[in-house]
């Protein structure tokens, strides 16, 4: 996934006046608290023109929002419906994923090791589609959910231009060597049945030649993420870890009920490991599209 570096704008980093104003207007323009990001909607399937417009401010400010469904559903057309007035009509059909696209996250069993976000342990910081081809990168999803858990499942977001303005802050050559492109390599998927996925390299920040917008791909699990051999590069590798255990002001936190939802431009995002009601599994409905959310 090599993209060319920006020669002018906020993320070139030589054009210092653009990306003080950028950052400026940013953090200025950031939410207090996650009820700040809070829409209601009476119909998914017939937004208002108020509805619409709340939902695309509160993502052009901080590229998500929290939408409240008085009437909560289960239908995955809903969902697609839902947001495909928001400009989401990209689908990413991935393996995980149901004939329409969108996946049922829940707890798991059998057919050997779980996939994590399919069992009840934590997730670390992501932004998802990491492991996706240059092609098929996720620019966009949303979480919606049918049923919560006894206890725990609570998720974390930070803006990811709020992390690119920490480590570009602390130090560009961060950033420099963030955009290379091989940065970041996904190790290939390998089972018994063949290889599942080619091995993925890639930028961990680049900027979308369609929009001129910041995009991310990341994962902090170590385990199965080989970074590029230099300095620089492990440096901003750690300096991101730094980032998440010591915390943000903009790091917003929301346990989702029955009928809420997170709608994004693939931010950073993590999950609290939870505690099931055997009769009543927690059920997280997810969306992933290779569109971004339409501009406000």
């Amino acid at each position: 996934m090599a993209l060319p570096l920006p020669t002018r704008g906020p993320f070139c980093l030589t054009d210092d006046s653009a990306y003080r104003h950028w950052r400026e207007g940013k953090l200025a323009g950031g939410p207090a608290g996650i009820d700040d990001l809070r829409v209601p909607v009476v119909d998914p399937l017939r937004l208002s023109a108020r509805e619409r417009a709340a939902l695309l401010d509160r993502v052009a400010h901080a590229n998500f929002a929290l939408f409240e469904w008085t009437r909560p559903t289960a239908d995955s057309a809903v969902l697609r419906g839902f947001l495909a007035q928001l400009g989401l009509r990209q689908l990413d059909h991935n393996l995980g994923a149901a004939e329409d696209g969108v996946t049922e996250i829940a707890v798991r069993s059998g057919g050997g090791r779980p996939y994590i976000p399919y069992t009840s342990r934590p997730l670390s910081w992501h932004t998802d589609g990491y492991y996706n081809a240059a092609d098929r990168q996720i620019r966009a999803w949303a979480l919606y959910c049918v049923r919560d858990a006894v206890e725990g499942g609570d998720n974390e977001v930070l803006d990811h231009e709020i992390a690119y303005i920490r480590l570009r802050d602390q130090n560009p050559s961060w950033i420099a060597a963030l955009m290379a492109p091989d940065a970041m390599t996904i190790p290939a998927n390998a089972g018994e049945e063949g290889t599942l996925r080619d091995a993925r390299s890639g930028p961990v920040f680049a900027v979308d030649g369609r929009d001129g917008r910041l995009h991310m791909r990341y994962s902090a699990r170590q385990r199965n993420v080989v970074w590029r051999e230099d300095a620089a590069t492990r440096e901003a590798a750690q300096a991101l870890l730094a980032l998440f255990s010591g915390g943000d002001d903009h790091m917003l936190r929301v346990r989702l009920a029955p009928g809420q939802g997170l709608l994004s431009n693939n931010v950073l995002h993590r999950r609290d490991g939870f505690r099931d009601d055997p009769g009543r599994p927690r059920l997280i409905l997810r969306a992933r599209y290779c569109d971004r959310i339409a501009a406000a």
